[in-house]
Parts: C-alpha cells; sequence; structure tokens
C-alpha cells in the first residue's frame, strides 16, 4: 500500500521539503469561526488565564470535510473538539536560505 501511495504523489520542487514536526495528533477545543482564504478559524482559550485566540487550519482532511462543510455557514459558532497534525515546509528563497511555513491540518473534528 505505502508503494502505490508514494508512486501517486507528484514530486516536490527541488526548492522543498517537508519536515515533519510533530508526529502525534494534536487536539483543541474550539468554536469554529468560519473559512478565510487563508485558513478555517477556530476560537479556543488558554488553560492557564482564560484568555482567547484564534487557531488557523490551512488544511482538512478529505473525511472531515465529506461530513463537515466547514465552507458553508451551517456549523458556524458551534464547538468541536479539533484533532490535528502540524508539519514544517522548508523552502529555499532566492538567496538559498531556509524559509520554514507552519501547516496545520485538521484530521478529525468531534461536536461537543
Amino acid at each position: 500500500m505505502l508503494c502505490l501511495f508514494l508512486m501517486s504523489v507528484k514530486p516536490l520542487p527541488s526548492n522543498m521539503a517537508i519536515v515533519q514536526k510533530s508526529s502525534q495528533e494534536l487536539k483543541i477545543v474550539g468554536v469554529y469561526d468560519g473559512h478565510e482564504g487563508y485558513g478555517y478559524n477556530f476560537i479556543s482559550t488558554h488553560k492557564d488565564d482564560g484568555s482567547e485566540f484564534t487557531m488557523t487550519f490551512q488544511k482538512v482532511d478529505e473525511a472531515v470535510i465529506k461530513e463537515y462543510d466547514l465552507d458553508a455557514d451551517l456549523f458556524l459558532n458551534q464547538k468541536f473538539e479539533v484533532t490535528y497534525t502540524l508539519k514544517t515546509v522548508v523552502t529555499k528563497d532566492e538567496n538559498g536560505f531556509d524559509d520554514e511555513n507552519e501547516v496545520y491540518t485538521i484530521t478529525r473534528l468531534k461536536a461537543l
């Protein structure tokens, strides 16, 4: 199965590499705040002081989108347990320096 997966993936550009920063799935509880061009936003609270923050996810697994169409307004202001992964994409800029971008991907949603 792994061989089939590798054969179906397009090669990365020569200036790009993906580095796995977190191999475990992470979780937060948050209220869905909508989708913008840059990602899907959830409002959560810090456990230590109760202050709010917005967490943005750039990608959502296809299975999650099939169950929860986050592009529609149906799930706005709904509370979810969000399971996600974090990867760091490293590219080289025009001067040969590493440029790191974190990509947060929702792998599972559970309505609360």
